[in-house]
């Protein structure tokens, strides 16, 4: 089965990997500025991806099964995007971000680079829905560079997640959290800081980092 392009201005890479069943270019029925589509050298997408025209993502890409990138949005380097997650509008996303299964981003959501979303994690947007004009208060969370979000997590619109910071499974993050600290909870609190955190199982010695 052939890729589907609905888009005249793709940018594709000759290494370009994909199975049947992806769609690239897909037109929005939104007024947008460019309808390019520009992927980066090294992608892998499998079966299911649809990917909107007017995005402009790096090297690396990877996509699960049913993977939904929408328009406008801006995506670094290594990308990995994982079985029925989205992407919605108008996003703005780092290098190495890796998203899991079953998430959602929200339209005006930034992700900076090496962010990590676990199954299940939703990015909301909308402060007050159903009012007239929630497009001018639209706004999803800023998770800095590293943040680390548990499953099935919901991120509150406008909300800023602080670098390195580690937000626990099934929280509910209400307001901001500061960096480098671990905060979970329904709302999410502070508990303590990351550095404090050392591994339960006795896999590695000393305090919790990234490696």
């Amino acid at each position: 089965m052939a890729v589907e392009r609905l888009s005249a201005h793709l940018e594709l890479p000759p290494d370009l990997q994909q199975e049947p069943g992806v769609v690239l270019g897909y037109l929005t029925g939104r007024r947008i500025a460019s309808d390019r589509l520009r992927i980066g050298p090294g992608a892998y997408l499998r079966s299911g991806t649809v990917v909107y025209a007017g995005t402009v993502i790096g090297a690396g890409l990877q996509t699960g099964h049913n993977v939904v990138i929408r328009e406008e949005n801006e995506i670094g380097d290594e990308f990995n995007i994982w079985n029925n997650s989205t992407v919605d509008y108008g996003c703005r996303l780092g290098h190495r971000v890796k998203i899991h299964c079953n998430c959602y981003v929200a339209q005006f959501t930034v992700l900076e680079d090496d962010v990590f979303l676990g199954p299940g994690v939703i990015a909301t947007n909308d402060p007050h829905p159903g009012c007239p004009q929630f497009r001018q208060c639209m706004r999803g969370p800023t998770l800095r560079r590293g943040a680390k979000i548990g499953g099935n997590t919901t991120l509150l619109p406008f909300v800023e997640i602080g670098a390195g910071s580690l937000i626990g499974a099934g929280s509910v993050v209400t307001r901001d959290i500061p960096p480098g600290v671990l905060a979970y909870g329904n709302p999410a609190r502070v508990v303590k800081r990351v550095e404090e955190l050392t591994c339960e199982f006795g896999f590695r010695e000393g305090p919790y980092r990234d490696v």
